[in-house]
């Protein structure tokens, strides 16, 4: 046996066997963006087994596979555990799905909207309700004040669901 013949055996077992993607143990919260999200990635999942398994030959492709079969159990237990938590349109308390806005020490607003973990985006302004940001303002109002990462902020505003501002 050659030596480039184990490693592509390698290769490919390596493949066969990549390790599932982590699925947290906290409530799958989902806001309805969410919800259709894990919708779209199941779907895609979906599509690309069923891909994977049109080449008629999966030993060729075995990352493929074990990608879409991977995908499929991540977003099939995310999908089957989500539970859909409805946003009031205007609450007078930071709360899932909700927006917050808030001021730092050195004068630096930011907003952020809390979600579920699937759907948080720090960069597109979104944080998980799990996330330490989130845990230190649910349930706050407009004028309290919080301790994020060792400094106080004060809550700006609050808005119910949609895109942070």
């Amino acid at each position: 046996m050659s030596v480039a013949f184990t490693k592509e055996g390698d290769s490919e077992a390596t493949a066969a066997d990549l390790p599932d993607r982590p699925i947290s143990p906290h409530p799958n919260l989902v806001t309805a963006a969410g919800l259709a999200a894990l919708d779209a990635g199941l779907a895609q999942a979906r599509a690309a087994y069923h891909a994977a398994q049109a080449k008629g030959d999966v030993q060729e492709d075995r990352t493929a596979m074990a990608r879409a079969t991977r995908d499929l159990r991540y977003f099939g237990a995310r999908r089957a555990s989500a539970q859909l938590l409805e946003t009031p349109a205007d609450p007078d308390k930071v709360v899932f799905g909700g927006a917050v806005t808030f001021e730092r020490e050195d004068g630096r607003r930011q907003t952020f909207r809390i979600v579920g973990e699937d759907e948080a985006d720090p960069a597109q302004g979104s944080v998980s309700y799990v996330s330490p940001l989130a845990k230190a303002l649910l349930g706050k109002s407009v004028g309290d004040t919080a301790v994020v990462a060792g400094d106080e902020v004060e809550i700006l505003a609050i808005a119910g669901g949609g895109p942070a501002a």
